[in-house]
């Protein structure tokens, strides 16, 4: 440390020493509400020192350290407060919270076993959760909002709902997470997710925006606007405001991984490189980043390393696009135009294939002499004059805007050209949105006629049979098989709760 920064540094801790226990009490208590629980753990623990064991401290610390996810830290509170006389329900229920952020879901169960009260059903639901038995965390999650209206439960309610994909449901616990708390921060956070989702942008960055105002330590809000403009393809607009997120929490994970996936969008590579290299032993295969730093590795003339790289992902997802045509290319780059052309074949093959996939499939077909080159080298003329990429864009823009009516119409019509089961699943989707059940069955099946081993299309048409009210027991049989068949699907497993729960009253 330099010199300058000693001094400084002496300079706090001396102002600090001569403040009293109650002045740092009213620091924490402000910290707190500008959402600052780093600062406020310091503070609250600085003024422990001073006053010992005050139970009413203790209660404030232990709520400060699950909010920020210390359960170890809860856990070393409860037993102080235990020490100092406290015992009952109030303990229990830290305990048991303490011990869900532990990874001991069940003891967390066992803790609370009396306890009816709403704080408890939000903890059985985060241990039911974490026991990846998310239709006995949708029951805790009822019968808490039953018992009363809990802001912290209503919070992971909806949050639960949006990821199960009720947005309805949704929207109306957060409405009444908005009358228990109009100026907290929860609720607009969620209220900002549910209208991206529903593809209303601006409304999302309205909201995010006073957030961000509201809480400038807090860096959520920068995050979430900078997915948005990705979403909305505004590039520059998403690095502004991750610039904005690193501003606050330069090493967030978060942050990080924006900044690669920004870097990348910009092609430079050897940022991304950089910036990951110190991670490349233990990135997961099949998130952003592990996927970034393949695909650097490919750029950056590591053919070899990217082809492995994205063979282990394409394992694990077999039906993610991104990871096949990424193999596909690596595959032609280390001279292996057989492997190249059975991988990207799939992809190539469907009606929504566009000239990037076209283009690998006919340059790797032509260097192993197949037959199917010329096919494909007509197919990539057409694709990059007619009006089949008009239609594919219009589709994709109308599922990210929730335009239900346009994205039917795109996809009715690419499913007249010809049998294509991504196609037909897209249309499933928009068709069982406008109501119209009986035509969204018949595509969903039609999706899972052409792929059956899909557990995607499996999922499609449990979904509009369980949507539409039609045939709902074989709608969550078919839900129950997709989320078997791909058990890290969250929206799979959260969808089979909602309908599970719901058809059991």
């Amino acid at each position: 440390m330099n010199k300058r920064l000693l001094i400084l540094s002496a300079v706090v801790l001396l102002g600090a020493c001569g403040e009293n226990a109650d002045q740092k009490i009213a620091r924490a208590r402000q910290e707190i509400a500008e959402m600052r629980f780093g600062a406020a753990k310091v503070d609250l623990s600085a003024a422990l020192a001073d006053k010992g064991d005050d139970p009413a401290l203790l209660r404030m610390l232990a709520a400060v350290q699950l909010r920020m996810g210390d359960g170890d830290g809860a856990d070393a509170t409860a037993a102080r407060m235990e020490r100092a006389g406290l015992k009952g329900a109030e303990l229990a229920l830290i305990r048991a919270e303490a011990a869900v952020l532990r990874g001991r879901p069940e003891d967390a169960l066992a803790l609370i076993t009396q306890d009816n009260s709403p704080a408890a059903w939000r903890i059985r639901a985060a241990a039911r959760l974490a026991m990846k038995d998310p239709e006995g965390a949708l029951v805790a999650l009822r019968q808490g909002a039953a018992a009363g209206n809990d802001p912290l439960l209503l919070r992971d309610y909806a949050k639960f709902l949006t990821e199960s994909g009720d947005l309805d449901g949704a929207a109306q616990q957060v409405a009444t997470l908005e009358r228990l708390a109009p100026d907290g921060y929860d609720a607009p956070m969620l209220k900002a997710d549910i209208a991206a989702r529903r593809g209303r942008p601006a409304e999302a960055h309205a909201v995010l925006g006073k957030l961000a105002e509201r809480y400038p330590a807090v860096v959520e809000p920068w995050i979430a606007r900078a997915e948005i403009y990705d979403m909305e393809g505004k590039l520059d607009e998403a690095i502004r405001m991750t610039a904005k997120a690193a501003d606050v929490a330069p090493a967030d994970p978060r942050v990080v991984a924006l900044q690669v996936q920004f870097a990348s969008m910009k092609g430079d590579w050897e940022k991304v490189r950089e910036t990951l290299a110190d991670q490349e032993s233990t990135l997961d295969p099949l998130s952003t980043n592990g996927m970034t730093y393949a695909e650097a590795m490919l750029r950056l003339n590591h053919p070899e390393q990217a082809r492995a790289m994205f063979q282990r992902a394409l394992t694990r997802s077999p039906n993610n696009p991104y990871s096949r045509l990424m193999l596909a290319q690596a595959q032609m780059a280390t001279g292996d135009a057989a492997a190249a052309y059975a991988t990207v074949k799939p992809l190539s093959d469907s009606l929504l294939a566009g000239p990037p996939e076209l283009e690998l499939a006919e340059m790797a077909a032509r260097a192993i002499e197949s037959p199917d080159a010329g096919k494909l080298a007509q197919r990539l003329a057409a694709a990059k004059a007619g009006t089949s990429q008009v239609l594919i864009q219009k589709g994709e823009k109308a599922l990210a805007t929730q335009d239900w009516n346009a994205a039917a119409a795109a996809y009715g019509q690419l499913a007249a050209t010809g049998d294509d089961a991504e196609v037909m699943k897209r249309l499933a989707m928009a068709l069982s949105h406008l109501g119209r059940t009986d035509e969204a069955i018949r595509a969903a099946d039609r999706a899972r006629a052409l792929k059956p081993e899909d557990p995607d299309t499996t999922y499609m048409a449990g979904y509009v049979r369980a949507a539409g009210g039609k045939d709902t027991a074989t709608g969550i049989a078919l839900l129950k098989q997709a989320s078997e068949a791909s058990p890290q699907n969250i929206t799979f497993r959260r969808s089979l709760a909602r309908f599970s729960v719901a058809q059991g009253g």
